[in-house]
């Protein structure tokens, strides 16, 4: 819209000025905005400056704790060896088993009755043995049970998909074939057994604990020796 006064003709501003805010606005936000991460960044100095000394010093606890325990584990593994030895009656296969020498072992093997050798192996004290809930590091039996008939009770368990079973051989003594069954060796408890035929007997070495799968492939099977 335009109109004449005095000889000059004259028009609406408007426009031009809602044109002239757009990047006033613009740079009244981004002004703002940078003040906010100037704060942030400066109360973010503030509070390193103010802590650093306490933020440093949980560093190097945790530094600390972490290296104490790869220190524990390297000492615990340095503890195992040299290994100790049992040796069992020459009626029930001469068997004999090597374990870590900060092991403890509680071994039954006189009693001329089923299972024939009885053996509960665990670092530092064995657990009571009568308890159903114990775990042990290892355990050792030679059982009456043929060996078919041992590996048929697993039947039911490998069928549930609750363990499974493959060839096995000792290093030491492979002349005889067995198995290795891997889950649930026990009810409730999931680890490792070998089952292997001794005469008309069955040798069993398991651990119904997985922490201790890796010392029984270390440290046990590889040294177990038996009169087939």
């Amino acid at each position: 819209m335009s109109f004449t006064m005095s000889g000059m003709r004259v028009r609406n501003q408007s426009g031009a000025i809602n044109i002239l805010l757009i990047p006033v606005i613009v740079v009244t936000i981004f002004f703002i905005g940078a003040l906010s991460f100037a704060a942030w960044a400066y109360q973010g100095r503030q509070d390193y400056k103010n802590n650093s000394d306490q933020k440093v010093d949980a560093a190097v606890v945790v530094a600390k704790q972490l290296e104490g325990t790869v220190k524990d584990k390297e000492f615990a593994e340095k503890e195992k060896s040299p290994l100790k030895g049992y040796n069992g009656p020459s009626a029930y296969g001469s068997l004999s088993i090597q374990y870590p020498k900060s092991w403890s072992a509680y071994v039954s093997d006189d009693t001329n009755s089923d299972p024939y050798v009885n053996g509960y192996f665990s670092p530092g004290v064995v657990p009571t043995v009568t308890n159903e809930k114990a775990v042990f590091a290892l355990r050792v039996q030679v059982v009456q049970q043929s060996y078919s008939d041992v590996l048929a009770d697993f039947q039911s368990t490998v069928e549930e998909g609750k363990a499974t079973v493959s060839p096995y051989k000792l290093p030491k003594v492979p002349s005889v074939v067995g198995s290795r069954v891997e889950g649930q060796v026990e009810e409730n408890k999931t680890g490792s057994m070998i089952l292997l035929p001794m005469r008309d007997k069955t040798l069993k070495i398991w651990t119904n604990a997985v922490q201790y799968r890796s010392d029984l492939d270390t440290y046990i099977l590889p040294n177990v020796t038996f009169s087939p």
